[in-house]
């Protein structure tokens, strides 16, 4: 009964242009391999100031899993990925376009896309409320729990070294610190400064790292040649399609448990659905010369994967990605806490959402199946056209939270911060995810040792906090060991991301 309240609720005008314009614009960061999802998130997060919660979130949330749709796109028909997740993607669809069967890979990965999304949605709606029921035994300790078993995720997105997304990860919670001590008021670290009082504002920090510093880093991005050959027929037939359905729903299937695990993102998703599928097929040498098996299944994953992701940031406040961390930052600017109270406190908000997901997912489905020779010649808008446009947006989204040059000042510094870091290999995820979990963690965890009279051991008697740490304990081992056996460019690509 609540989702269809909340499908209602999500089918009226203001949500349904909401939902719309998210799709239509995801689809649109999708296809530019200049622009990533977590970057165009932080550039809009100011404008969602001005809009209301429940619509800004919906749009927020329809750029996030569109731009998994519209990144197979360019993918496919240029053999360049619009988004990292769609790096898969390249290896089997753009052979099928050489091959004049572009058409049909487009459609898979479209079906296999709505697919994924479907699943994403109804174990949100069956998972989530199941995990409210718990809200009421969440005190200080137990959030400090949650928020440390967060910080878990620095490891798995830390790229390529793991000691470099350590020391980002440290950088963001000492960022965190700087302005007003959150219980007794004291100033810190802001050195005399009037600006750093109230401590670096999370909008401007956000379009700084990943708005401005991936122009700076882009600025000198190439255009693609679309391939000019016909894409043949738009739905395969026969055995293709029945082999194309399923691998959909195995990477649905795959993708979906992948999302609700703390770091695995939608780039190592794709790149498992991939090994998935080439592992069990009766012609596993034929991937990579354009088998319908190679688009469908990481597409299906990577998009299951993305929907999937809403259940660990709505339920306890851990985002799988900084995309997702983005997102979670807009839910705290309206005063939407994540957490499992979120379910009891704001159902009518949750469940709208949801029902906005199986909308977008038929909307995603009409806006990459005709529209497709567009998407592909929007993906080679020169850059020196793009590229100031996007800066332009970034400075006065800087400037609009608080109407001080301070905060555009602070965008740029954090621009140049995020760019060198790119150029250096170093990751912004963890950085990010610092930043945002550090502030909160302090609080909980300040407040918890204020309850036992500064005893740790508040931590070890209360059964769900005691449950978090533990846990903590044996993710970090096994992502330890397992991450030293993931591929390089698996690493590297989930670190552009």
């Amino acid at each position: 009964m609540d989702l269809v309240n909340g499908i209602v609720s999500a089918l009226s005008i203001s949500n349904l242009f909401y939902c719309f314009l998210g799709c239509l614009l995801g689809t649109f960061v999708g296809v530019l391999p200049g622009l990533s999802p977590s970057s165009t998130l932080s550039i809009l997060l100011p404008i969602t100031a001005y809009l209301n919660p429940t619509g800004s979130m919906i749009m927020l949330a329809g750029l996030y899993y569109g731009a998994m749709y519209g990144g197979s796109t360019t993918s496919i028909m240029v053999n360049i990925p619009g988004e990292p997740a769609s790096v898969v993607t390249c290896i089997d669809g753009f052979q099928m376009t050489r091959q004049g069967r572009g058409g049909q890979a487009l459609w898979i990965a479209a079906i296999g896309s709505f697919m994924a999304g479907t699943v994403g949605c109804i174990g949100i709606g069956l998972i989530g409320p199941g995990l409210a029921k718990y809200a009421l035994e969440f005190g200080p300790p137990e959030y400090c729990g949650i928020l440390l078993f967060s910080f878990t995720m620095i490891i798995s997105l830390a790229g390529t070294s793991t000691v470099k997304g350590l020391v980002a990860g440290v950088l963001g919670i000492f960022l965190a610190t700087v302005g007003l001590d959150p219980l007794t008021g004291t100033p810190r670290l802001n050195f005399g400064s009037l600006g750093l009082m109230k401590g670096f504002d999370l909008v401007p920090v956000l379009v700084g790292l990943f708005g401005i510093g991936e122009i700076l880093h882009s600025a000198g991005a190439g255009q693609a040649k679309i391939f000019e050959g016909k894409l043949g027929r738009m739905m395969p037939r026969g055995k293709d399609l029945k082999m194309g359905l399923l691998a959909s729903l195995r990477g649905s299937l795959l993708g979906f448990v992948v999302g609700l695990l703390p770091g695995m993102g939608p780039v190592m998703s794709s790149f498992l659905s991939y090994d998935l599928e080439k592992r069990i097929s009766r012609y596993p040498k034929k991937f990579g010369t354009g088998v319908i098996e190679g688009v469908a299944g990481p597409e299906a994953a990577n998009n299951a994967t993305a929907q999937a992701g809403f259940i660990p940031m709505m339920c306890f406040g851990i985002p799988i990605g900084p995309a997702l961390a983005v997102i979670m930052a807009a839910m705290m600017i309206h005063g939407l806490q994540p957490g499992p109270l979120l379910f009891t406190k704001n159902k009518d908000f949750v469940w709208t959402l949801i029902g906005s997901m199986y909308i977008g997912n038929v909307m995603l489905l009409f806006l990459n199946l005709p529209l497709v020779g567009l998407w592909a010649r929007i993906s080679l808008i020169p850059y020196k056209i793009l590229g100031p446009l996007i800066l332009a947006i970034c400075v006065i989204g800087a400037y609009s939270p608080r109407n001080t040059l301070f905060d555009v000042w602070v965008a740029l510094g954090f621009g140049g911060l995020g760019y060198i870091m790119r150029k250096r290999n170093w990751p912004l995820a963890p950085l990010i995810l610092g930043f945002i979990l550090g502030d909160l963690f302090e609080k909980y965890l300040r407040q918890s040792l204020s309850m036992s009279s500064g005893s740790l051991l508040i931590f070890f008697s209360r059964p769900i906090s005691l449950a978090f740490i533990v846990v903590t304990a044996i993710v970090s081992i096994i992502m330890f060991r397992v991450l030293k056996g993931v591929p390089q460019e698996v690493r590297s690509e989930e670190e552009k991301f």
